[in-house]
Order: structure tokens, then sequence, then C-alpha cells
């Protein structure tokens, strides 16, 4: 398998693509009133990390709950900064809740997910001497005081595809997203491409219900938060007979761990596993660890914990970071409740692949269309 990668301001086809004290009142001229959090009783004479969230929320279980932990780690390695957030109700927050940072002079204003990618560069353009850093968006030509976090998760992707078709008993799979993004397609791109390539290793033919790499096409809730939807959606997949259930959805993935848990406790039903993404599962939505295989996920926390800790220690330099599996921006998490149900013939094919992948013997693809 082969792809040419290069680097969009959208991750796109390239591929290459991370203890809240008191809570008080923000501004806003958007849809509600944002919350802002901050992890220090005082900020007075300390360095100031923002963080806007995307409208899943602080407590999202997935890449703004670990943006806001990356955060929270960059204030306890330096006694010196204080880290607060604003989180977003609707896309018409993203600009005033920006503004509202740049107006309290924080030292970084780090945006979280690919929606907020227009925003940040103009915040960043009419404002040169702030600097900002982006989960999950890049751009060409780079942006110099923009630290764009970005991921190549069609790798790890990849390995939970394999994992996925390796351990499903009906030979049936699937996948959706929350919102047809390259940032979520691209996960699921690689996750056909390894179900693709075990069928291949192993003259198998495990189905991919909910996504076609080839096609582009597949299914989406709309947005990050329905849970219903994102049970009702993976109940409509076990129903086709997909054991195996990997959702890109964020906070909408906990739907789909409910739908899997009550196919758990109906009487004479198949049982059925998922991946989480993003984080890992058992840590982040520890109540349905039995069900999570593994978890396909960024290294988001350790990236946005750099950025923060380089803006305040006036090593800033901006541009692009890309998580990979040779870096350990991109990962497939520990299997715990299923370390020992993984066969170690597959967990053997799962390290060689990953090496293989990172020497460059398998280039997993992606069609996740640039922006």
């Amino acid at each position: 398998m082969r792809a040419t990668f290069k680097l969009v301001a959208a991750v796109g086809a390239a591929a290459l693509l991370a203890a809240c004290g008191s809570a008080t009142n923000a501004p806003s001229s958007g849809s509600g009133t944002p919350k802002s959090s901050s992890s220090t009783a005082s900020t007075a004479g300390k360095f100031l990390g923002c963080m806007v969230t995307d409208t899943g929320g602080i407590d999202d279980r997935s890449f703004n709950a670990s943006s806001w932990q990356g955060m929270q780690q960059a204030a306890a390695a330096d006694s010196s900064i204080s880290v607060k957030y604003l989180q977003s109700q609707s896309s018409s927050d993203y600009t005033p809740n920006i503004n509202a940072f740049i107006q309290q002079k924080c030292g970084i204003v780090v945006t979280v997910g690919f929606l907020m990618g227009d925003n940040t560069q103009t915040a960043a353009k009419a404002n040169p001497n702030t600097k900002f850093a982006i989960v999950d968006f890049n751009y060409s030509p780079v942006v110099p005081n923009i630290d764009s976090l970005v991921f190549n998760t069609v790798q790890d992707g990849f390995l939970g595809g394999y994992l996925a078709a390796a351990e499903s008993k009906t030979h049936k799979v699937a996948t959706f997203g929350g919102q047809k993004l390259p940032t979520v397609t691209i996960y699921m791109d690689g996750f056909w491409d390894g179900v693709q390539y075990y069928n291949q290793q192993h003259h198998a033919n495990v189905q991919v219900l909910g996504w076609n790499e080839k096609t582009q096409n597949g299914s989406f809730t709309g947005n990050f938060t329905d849970q219903t939807a994102g049970q009702t959606l993976t109940q409509t997949f076990i129903s086709s007979g997909a054991d195996v259930i990997f959702p890109v959805a964020g906070n909408v993935g906990l739907g789909a761990a409910k739908a899997v848990q009550n196919a758990d406790t109906a009487a004479g039903s198949t049982k059925v596993t998922m991946l989480w993404v993003d984080t890992d599962g058992c840590v982040s939505a520890a109540q349905y660890c039995k069900y999570f295989l593994s978890s396909v996920t960024k290294g988001i926390q350790a990236s946005v914990k750099a950025a923060v800790l380089s803006a305040a220690q006036s090593s800033f330099k901006g541009g692009d970071y890309i998580g990979t599996l040779a870096n350990g921006g991109a990962v497939l998490s520990p299997f715990h409740d299923f370390s020992s149900q993984v066969p170690a013939s597959v967990q053997s094919e799962l390290a060689k692949i990953k090496q293989m992948i990172i020497s460059g013997q398998i280039t997993p693809a992606t069609k996740s269309p640039a922006t």
C-alpha cells in the first residue's frame, strides 16, 4: 500500500495531518455563555496559557479533554505557568473566545479542533505578536506565530483496522464519524486499509460497514455531541452483523459504547467490542473499558504541553508538529482487559506491522480531501 504525503492546510489528502478551579463567566457574542476556568487561584505575575475548546466541551473524553490535560501538565511542569479555558457552545463562539484571550494578554492561545482553523489564522495574522497553537489543523504556508499540532493517524488507524479484522468473529466490522472532516476520515481511511491488509495477508473477507475509502462515502452523526445518535447508529451496525465498532466521533462514542454494552447484556447476542479514538478509552471512559479492544490515539497531551512550555520558556518556533508512530504522536493503546484475549500471534503481527510502517515498508494510504 502506497501513499504520497504532502503537508496541506487541512491535514487532508496528505494524511499528515491532537482540577479546574472555580468557574467564572466570560463575555461572548455566541450562542451561549462559555465558562472560563483557571487551574490556579491567582494568575498575578504568571505566564498565562489559554485554551478555547470546540463544541464537544471540556469533558468530551476526547480531543478537548486531552488538550486541557496537556495545558494542566504544562502548568504542573513549570510553576510560573497558569492555565485557563473558554468553552465554545457553538461555532459562533470561536472568534469571541479567541479575542477575549487576546485581550487578556495570554502568553499562548491554544485552539482545539479542525473547525477553528480559519478563526485561528485570522486572529494570528491580526495579532502577530501573540503566540497560538492549534490541535488538528496546519497551514500552507505556515503561519509563523501558530504552532500546528497534527497527527498522522492513518498509521495507527491502520493498526486498529488490522486488529478489528483479526478479532472479528462475524467478518464484519464498522466505523463511523462525527462529521465528515479530514481529521475524522483519515482515521477511517487507516481503519479501512488495515482491514484490507488483514484480508490480503490472511486470505479473508472481513467487510467494513460505515465507510469506503475508495468512494469516501460513509456514515456520520453530524456532530460530536449527540450520544443518542451514536447509540442508534451503532445498534444498526450491530444488527447488520458488525462485532467490532470504531467511532471517530468524540463524545458521540459514548453512545456507541452504550450500544455495545446493551448488546453484551442481550440474550443470545454475538459478543461485540469496540475501539476508542483520540485517547486511551480505558482511562477517559473507564466505565466501558471491558468493551475496548484498544484505542487509536493521538499524542495530544504531550504536544499541547510542549507548545505551552515552549511559549513560556521563550523557545516557541511555530510551524508544524506531526505526530507519528515513530515519535509516539500516533499510538495504538494497550489492550487492557483484552491483553490475555488478543492472541499472541496477532500481537506479534501488529508489532511487526508497526515497524514496517515506521520503516516505510508499508505506507498506509488516505484519500481524505485537502481543503
